[in-house]
């Protein structure tokens, strides 16, 4: 059962970072989520599915993995391309953008 290093992306509903600063690490669901035919809910038989380990550093992440011999795949963090700007720049002057309502 593989394991994914990653750092999680910031939420589309949040502003700030807190939840994004440390790099986590998971298991891969080897086999795909069954679905229970009495009631309907959803269900696995894996249950290192549901550990999630936080690590301050990327190195620490994959020293502990390396350490436990989990097999792992790092995925590096995503650049944004948006510009953070705040709600007064909606009417700065000289501003380069039409106003549009």
């Amino acid at each position: 059962m593989t394991a994914r290093i990653y750092k999680p992306a910031k939420t589309a509903m949040q502003q700030g970072l807190a939840a994004t600063r440390e790099w986590v690490l998971e298991y891969e669901a080897e086999r795909p989520l069954s679905i229970e035919p009495l009631m309907g809910w959803t269900s696995s038989s894996e249950t290192r599915t549901q550990v999630r380990m936080s690590f301050a550093t990327r190195q620490e992440a994959i020293a502990f993995a390396t350490r436990q011999g989990i097999p792992f795949r790092v995925d590096d963090p995503q650049r944004s391309e948006l510009r953070p700007k705040s709600y007064a720049e909606n009417f700065k002057f000289g501003r380069i953008d039409r106003w549009t309502h």
